[in-house]
C-alpha cells in the first residue's frame, strides 16, 4: 500500500496551515536566513544525485533538450498563471500573509517550492522507492524537512503554500504507481541518469531560493522525460 504521498501531504498542509497562523510570531530574520539553508540542502543533494550520473553527455543533452522544449511550450509562463491565479482565490477566501509581497516575488517562491515539494530529487526517489518495493522511509524523512519548509514560507506566502500539496501528490502518486510498470524495463544506467537530470533541476531551484539566479525551473521539468530514452539510446548506439 502506498502511504509515503500521503504524509508528505499532510506535512506540507498542516506546515502551510500552522506557518500563516503563527505569521504575526515569527521574527522577520528568519525570513532572510531560513530560505538560504533551505536552497543550500537542495544544492547539496542536487550535487549527491548529480554524481550518481553513469552518462553525462546524457545528462547535459536532456537538461538541453528539457529546458528547450518548456520554453517552446511556455511551460514556466503557463505555471505562474496557475500560481498567480491560485494566489489570488486563496486571498479572497483566506486572510493575506503577513507584510508586503509582490507578484514577481511570490511568483519566484511559488514555482521554486512546487519542484523542491513535488519533484525534487528525494521525492523522485522516493516514490520510485516505495513504488518498488513498499519502502515509504525516504518519503516520511521528506515529509519532515517539507513541513519546516512549509512553514517557514507559509509566513511570506500565507495559505497559498497549502495548496502546494496538489502537485506534489500527484507527481509522487504517478511515480510510485508507474515504477511498478516501468521500472522493470529500464536498467540501473538508466536510473542513475534519470536522477542526476532530476539533481540537475533541484540545484536550479536552490539558486532560485536562494536568490542567486532566477532560473525558469519550471521550464526545465520536461528535461526529467528525456532521461531515460536518451540514456537507452546512449548506451545502445555509442558502444
Amino acid at each position: 500500500m502506498i502511504v509515503g504521498p500521503y504524509i508528505n501531504s499532510i506535512a506540507i498542509v498542516v506546515g502551510g496551515v500552522a506557518g500563516s497562523l503563527l505569521s504575526p510570531w515569527i521574527p522577520r530574520r528568519l525570513h532572510e536566513g531560513m530560505p538560504l539553508m533551505f536552497g543550500i540542502c537542495s544544492m547539496a543533494m542536487a550535487v549527491i544525485l548529480i554524481m550518481e550520473t553513469v552518462n553525462m553527455p546524457v545528462m547535459v543533452l536532456a537538461g538541453i533538450l528539457g529546458a528547450l522544449t518548456g520554453e517552446l511550450i511556455s511551460l514556466e509562463k503557463k505555471i505562474n498563471t496557475v500560481a498567480t491565479k491560485t494566489k489570488t482565490i486563496v486571498e479572497s477566501i483566506l486572510p493575506k500573509p503577513r507584510g508586503e509581497i509582490t507578484n514577481e516575488e511570490f511568483l519566484k517562491i511559488f514555482v521554486a517550492l512546487i519542484i523542491l515539494f513535488g519533484a525534487s530529487g528525494t521525492g523522485i526517489v522516493g516514490a520510485m522507492n516505495e513504488g518498488m518495493n513498499g519502502d515509504s522511509s525516504v518519503l516520511i524523512t521528506k515529509a519532515f524537512m517539507d513541513f519546516f519548509c512549509a512553514i517557514l514560507f507559509a509566513t511570506r506566502l500565507g495559505y497559498s503554500v497549502v495548496i502546494l500539496f496538489v502537485p506534489q501528490l500527484v507527481i509522487q502518486l504517478i511515480l510510485a504507481y508507474s515504477a511498478v510498470l516501468l521500472l522493470p524495463l529500464t536498467t540501473e544506467v538508466m536510473r542513475s541518469d534519470f536522477y542526476a537530470v532530476g539533481g540537475l533541476v533541484m540545484l536550479a531551484t536552490g539558486l532560485r531560493i536562494c536568490g542567486i539566479k532566477l532560473f525558469p525551473v519550471a521550464s526545465m521539468l520536461p528535461a526529467l522525460l528525456w532521461a531515460m530514452p536518451l540514456s537507452y539510446l546512449w548506451v545502445h548506439f555509442s558502444n
